[in-house]
C-alpha cells in the first residue's frame, strides 16, 4: 500500500470519504502529470483548493484538521518526533523491499527487534495505547501501516514486543478502522510497487 496505506487508515478511522485516482506506470511515464507534482512525486493529496504533496505533510495536515496532532505544543512535538522516527523505519524497509528483498530479507528481519524495540519503550512508557498522549494521532497511524506490512513480511516478529501487539490488535479492532481493513478495496491493494510481498489478503 505504499506511502498512501496510513493515509487511507486515518481517513477512514476519521470517518472520511476520499476519492482515489490510481495512475499506472506507462501513464506515469508519459510525464504529464509528473511535471505538475511540486517534487516529481506522488502521492498527490487535494483538500478543497489545497493541494499536498510529500506523504508526511500530508498526514500532518490530516492531523492538524481531525484533531490528532496532541493536546498540545509538546504533544505536536513528541508526535512530529515519532512520526519521523516511523519514517527512518519505513526508509529501511523501503530500501530491503526496492534494493534488497533477495539477498537481504533475511538479515533484516533478524535485525527487526533492533528497531521495534524503539516503539516498544515508547508505547510501555506511555500506557496509554497510543505513542503520545491519550488518543491516536498521525504518528500512530503510521506505525501501525508500517507493522501490518512487516506482519506479512515475518508473522512472528512482533510475538517478543507485548505492546506492539497489543496496538496493533486494538487499532485492528476499531469499528472504522477494521471495515477498511476488511474491505475488498483494501484487500486489493498490493502492499509494495514491485509486487514483493504480495496483497493485504
Amino acid at each position: 500500500v505504499g506511502r498512501c496505506g496510513a493515509l487511507r487508515i486515518m481517513l477512514a478511522d476519521q470517518g472520511q470519504e476520499w476519492k482515489e485516482v490510481v495512475v499506472d506506470f506507462p501513464e506515469w511515464m508519459k510525464g504529464t502529470l509528473k511535471s505538475t507534482c511540486v517534487f516529481g512525486q506522488l502521492p498527490k493529496f487535494q483538500d478543497g483548493d489545497l493541494v499536498l504533496f510529500q506523504s508526511n505533510a500530508i498526514l500532518r495536515h490530516l492531523g492538524r484538521k481531525h484533531d490528532a496532532y496532541g493536546k498540545d505544543g509538546d504533544e505536536a512535538a513528541l508526535v512530529d518526533m515519532m512520526c519521523d522516527g516511523v519514517e527512518d523505519f519505513r526508509l529501511k524497509y523501503v530500501k530491503m523491499i526496492y534494493q534488497e528483498y533477495d539477498t537481504g530479507k533475511d538479515t533484516y528481519i533478524k535485525d527487526l527487534p533492533n528497531h521495534l524495540d524503539k516503539f516498544e519503550a515508547v508505547l510501555a512508557k506511555n500506557k496509554t495505547g497510543f505513542l503520545v498522549g491519550n488518543k491516536s494521532s498521525f504518528a500512530d497511524y503510521n506505525l501501525f501501516d508500517l507493522l501490518l506490512n512487516h506482519l506479512v513480511l515475518s508473522s512472528t516478529c512482533l510475538d517478543s514486543f507485548p505492546s506492539l501487539k497489543s496496538f496493533v490488535e486494538k487499532m485492528s479492532a476499531r469499528p472504522k478502522i477494521k471495515a477498511f481493513l476488511d474491505s475488498e478495496a483494501y484487500k486489493k491493494l498490493p502492499i509494495n510497487g514491485n509486487g514483493k510481498q504480495g496483497f493485504l489478503r
